[in-house]
């Protein structure tokens, strides 16, 4: 007499548009098990289809991947984006599409690529560029690439988690970290890098906006080095505005333009 076992289930095919299967993180709990969070579980989701593929994933590869339904994912998009876990183009558009940013992560260009082994990211900002190898663990190190704003001069970093890259690059943020999410996309598509303050002058002299914060790039990569660790982990929360600001004080950073 032969053992006999049931045939294997065969593996759901990964989604086309993302490369996404059902995670065995965020898929749906046993029946004996509580239901899981569906907003948690759309949330990790989101964030691991931009670090494998360095592309938003939709309502349908999103309910893939986390066994939910799509009204589900649509609903947990919407709280995600009200939480300011990620920013949506439209929260009130019916399909609950359309993610933006989920920092460090971008679907738009905001004047950073970011090249790793295997992917290429858009950059949201100097900030989230310089961050992104501290997030992911299979990229020792990336090649962030941009544009000085005030004269189009191209400059490229090799930006890793040991020690800050060589440069004398100035990082110039136009917003106030208290009006950060008055218009979070504006705010990312003005944290640049210049080639120097001279740099900068003429862009504000050029622009009319106000001065900002200007830091060197060994500041800016330990302003990045630590923000967003454990944001691929369930159960990940951000910071509240009082160790925020011990970060930032951490960081080498102060002043009224970052609260402190």
């Amino acid at each position: 007499m032969t053992d006999q076992h049931p045939p294997a289930e065969p593996p759901t095919a990964p989604d086309p548009d993302t490369g996404l299967a059902p995670d065995p993180d965020t898929g749906p709990a046993p029946a004996s098990a509580p239901d899981p969070d569906p907003t948690e579980d759309v949330r990790l989701a989101v964030y691991r289809a931009f670090a494998r593929t360095g592309r938003p994933a939709g309502t349908a590869g999103l309910a893939v991947a986390t066994g939910h339904d799509p009204g589900t994912v649509r609903q947990a998009l919407r709280a995600l984006h009200d939480h300011r876990d990620l920013v949506l183009d439209d929260p009130a558009a019916p399909d609950g599409e359309g993610v933006v940013m989920a920092h460090p992560f971008a679907s738009v260009p905001l004047g950073f690529s970011v090249m790793g082994r295997r992917t290429l990211w858009w950059g949201g900002c100097a900030w989230d560029s310089f961050a992104l190898p501290q997030l992911l663990d299979d990229e020792p190190d990336v090649l962030v690439a941009s544009r000085c704003p005030a004269c189009d001069t191209p400059h490229a970093w090799v930006v890793g988690r040991d020690a800050p890259p060589p440069g004398e690059q100035v990082a110039h943020f136009l917003v106030p970290a208290h009006h950060v999410w008055d218009d979070v996309v504006h705010t990312c598509r003005h944290q640049r890098l210049f080639c120097s303050t001279r740099c900068v002058d003429d862009w504000l002299e050029r622009t009319g906006a106000s001065r900002g914060y200007v830091m060197d790039v060994t500041t800016l990569w330990r302003l990045a080095r630590g923000w967003y660790a454990g944001r691929l982990d369930r159960g990940y929360r951000r910071r509240d505005p009082s160790s925020a600001a011990a970060y930032f004080a951490q960081a080498g950073l102060g002043g009224p333009f970052w609260g402190l």
